[in-house]
């Protein structure tokens, strides 16, 4: 895509995925409250911030809303989803000095579905896909990201749980098993009448990196979304994945850190404006 052509499709990823989110499970909330659009879900789920339309004014004000608001749960734990082009500049620096705490930055990929899904891409030897339809394959899904990454996401296994029992047509998930053992895991998420479909996942064991299973399953739900007509893939990268999704075709939109208020603020804070 030529830089013209970037900048358009990051205005609609702004526009369809972000200000016009939908709610990413049959219980979760969308709302669009002052200046900000936030998604809360009851119990285990994403709580956070995707939008804001803030400058030097008015910025630590929404902040201090969104805290009060979030504050006031049961679980107050939320973040705030920044890209590099909001406003005001400073934001990241604003929301720090409200207590909250930045996590690895991510690049935000984007590539045309037809391209990916034309991949000639053959299971490694020894591998095998399955499709996620279950409870038991939410659970295979879930120990391939644990062998990849060392960490449990109970919220992660809530929401893809919820999305195969109300909105099916709306998630596909897939496992790479060796034999018994599942060696990767990923889904891909598809709301209703948007341009991008979100890959997710995709965290492979340690032991069976460089095979092409990540490509391989990129390649997998490119062919999903083809058959769908969604025209966008969009990843949020780590720098891990990055150079594999670039060397595929994906193409940088921006940046995104998370930014996580776990409701303590540090004594003495004070606003960065």
């Amino acid at each position: 895509m030529d830089p013209d052509e970037l900048l358009k499709v990051r205005s609609l990823f702004d526009s369809e995925m972000r200000e016009g989110l939908q709610p990413d499970s049959a219980q979760a909330r969308v709302e669009r409250v002052g200046a900000v659009v936030r998604h809360t879900v009851p119990g285990l789920g994403w709580n956070g911030v995707v939008w804001s339309d803030l400058d030097e004014e008015t910025a630590d004000a929404e902040i201090a809303a969104q805290v009060a608001f979030f504050a006031g749960r049961a679980d107050p734990e939320f973040e705030w989803k920044l890209y590099d082009h909001d406003r005001p500049a400073d934001l990241g620096d604003r929301l720090r000095a409200a207590g909250f705490v930045p996590e690895p930055a991510e690049t935000v990929l984007v590539a045309r579905t037809a391209g990916l899904a034309a991949l000639p891409v053959e299971p490694p030897e020894g591998i095998t896909l399955r499709a996620v339809e279950d409870e038991a394959g939410v659970d295979l899904m879930m120990e391939a990201h644990y062998r990849a990454f060392g960490t449990e996401r109970p919220r992660i296994r809530e929401q893809v749980l919820d999305l195969l029992r109300t909105e099916p047509e709306t998630i596909v998930a897939v496992v790479a098993m060796a034999g018994d053992t599942p060696v990767c895991g990923a889904r891909m998420e598809m709301r209703p009448g948007t341009s991008f479909a979100g890959l997710w996942g995709g965290g492979t064991d340690p032991r069976w990196r460089g095979r092409g299973i990540y490509r391989l399953l990129v390649a997998h739900r490119a062919r999903v979304a083809a058959e769908r007509g969604i025209p966008y893939l969009q990843v949020d990268a780590s720098d891990e994945s990055r150079p594999i999704l670039e060397r595929l075709g994906f193409e940088r939109l921006g940046v995104t850190v998370p930014y996580v208020w776990a409701g303590a603020v540090p004594p003495g804070a004070a606003s960065a404006g």
